[in-house]
Order: C-alpha cells, then structure tokens, then sequence
C-alpha cells in the first residue's frame, strides 16, 4: 500500500527472475489475506472506521503509482509499480465491505498472480539474452520474436484489464463494490485503469513495436521449449477465468458472504 511500498520497486529490480515471479503472484497477497482473514471478520468496527483511510490510500495508490509507473526507464520497475496500482484496487474492494467488492478483490488478488507474475518471465526472457532491462535497448522485437511479442501483448492487456483476460472481472467488480459506498472513490479508481493503459501501451509499443535498430538485437532469438512449458499454463489461465469468471467466483461466493455478513455486524 502507499505511502509503505517503496521497498517493492527495488525488491524487484534486485531479484532474479524467479523471486520476483513469487514476490508479485504470491507474498504480495499476504497483506490482502490479513485483511480478509483478520480484520473484516474479527475487527469490524475498527474496518468501518478506517473504511475512509484506506479508500484514500487505495486510490492514491492506483493513480499515483500508475503516474510513476509511465515514468520509468526499466522494464521491471515499471512492472513492480503496476503492481502497487493493481494492489490498489484490492484494499479498496476488500474494504467496500460488499459482495462485490471482496469478491473482485479476491479475483484480483489470483489475476494479479498470474498475469503480474507472467510480465516479470517476460522480462525475465529479454533480459536473459540481452542482459539490460532498459526500456530504451529494445524496440522492434516483433521482428526478430513474434511469438514472445504475441505473448508480452496478451499479458499486458491482462494487466490493462482488457474484457476477455482475467484482469478484466476484478477491476471491474471492485470499482463497482466501492461505487456502492462512495461513487467519488469508483471514479477515481476508474481514472487509475486509464493511465494503466497509457503506461503498460506505451511500454509495448517501445519494446516490441517500431524498427530493429539496435544491432545487437539482430540476433536474438524466440522463445524455446522451456519457455514455452513455461508461458503456456499462464496463457490458459489468464483466457480461462478472463472468459468464465465464474469458475472462481462461484468458488470463493460462501466465504465471501460470511466475510461481509461479519463486516455488516459492525456497521454502525
């Protein structure tokens, strides 16, 4: 959460490809489990009384970090910053206290998981051939890995929350849980998905787009079949539940109204 996520940036940038794999898809969701675990259930008036609080650092995070993050100059910084606009989006479903926020939230927290974790392998596979994540070394990879650029556009519309990918249901149904409670906070909210957009386009468009003009990249190759093992389960899992949302839903509906039948117990 902002203003408490500076360290996450850098955790990322330092990690190798692998601990910022389970950094973004798994100990990021600790936070949010606490607070579906512990604090809705057994704190719900102190969850009511700081409802305003965290709505206002959500929404700072998700516009805020979302500014930041089309400002960076590498891959894996501006990634890292994604993931505290998307983490945004979960603190403010959970804390909507309705079935549809916590139920987004939720959703968010496993889209997260998967497509943020799926955008790090994919920095990871660049940097592994080139051994620079700066934005500007590439440009024109399309030509050189059409399969990769295929993949990189899925992810990153996964992360834009492109209806059709799994990022689409969460952002969707915890903008609408917060509007139930505060339109103001939704709108806000609304405002993050936008500059996502812009950065994480922008972001494509500079990495796999455009002409190969660096040299050095004239001989680099796509993905091989340890790649491909690798991407191939994210892909089903990002279309699967992006196109049947319902396989989790349905899932996590009877924890989630006893989630919200104990938050509205302490409603004032």
């Amino acid at each position: 959460m902002w203003p408490v996520h500076t360290w996450l940036p850098d955790a990322h940038v330092e990690a190798p490809t692998a601990a910022s794999v389970v950094l973004a898809a798994i100990l990021l969701k600790m936070g949010g489990y606490g607070f579906l675990r512990f604090s809705l259930p057994m704190f719900p008036d102190a969850s009511h009384y700081f409802t305003p609080l965290v709505f206002a650092l959500s929404v700072i995070a998700i516009v805020w970090a979302s500014l930041v993050a089309f400002r960076q100059v590498d891959i894996k910084k501006l990634i890292a910053y994604s993931s505290v606009a998307h983490m945004g989006f979960v603190t403010m479903g959970i804390f909507a206290g309705n079935e549809q926020g916590i139920q987004g939230a939720t959703f968010q927290m496993l889209s997260h998981g998967i497509v943020s974790g799926a955008l790090f392998l994919c920095v990871g596979v660049v940097y592994d051939r080139m051994h620079t994540r700066e934005i500007a070394f590439y440009g024109g990879l399309v030509h050189r890995m059409p399969v990769y650029a295929a993949i990189f556009m899925l992810f990153t519309m996964g992360n834009v929350g492109l209806p059709g990918t799994s990022g689409f249901p969460g952002e969707i149904l915890t903008m609408v849980g917060a509007f139930q409670v505060n339109a103001w906070v939704a709108a806000g909210a609304a405002l993050g998905v936008i500059f996502s957009a812009a950065y994480a386009l922008t972001l494509y468009r500079k990495v796999a787009f455009g002409t190969l003009d660096n040299p050095k990249l004239a001989s680099i190759a796509d993905l091989d079949a340890r790649e491909w093992v690798t991407f191939v389960p994210l892909i089903l899992a990002t279309l699967i539940i992006g196109f049947a949302p319902s396989i989790v839903l349905d899932f996590t509906a009877p924890s989630t109204q006893a989630i919200v039948a104990a938050f509205a117990g302490g409603a004032p």
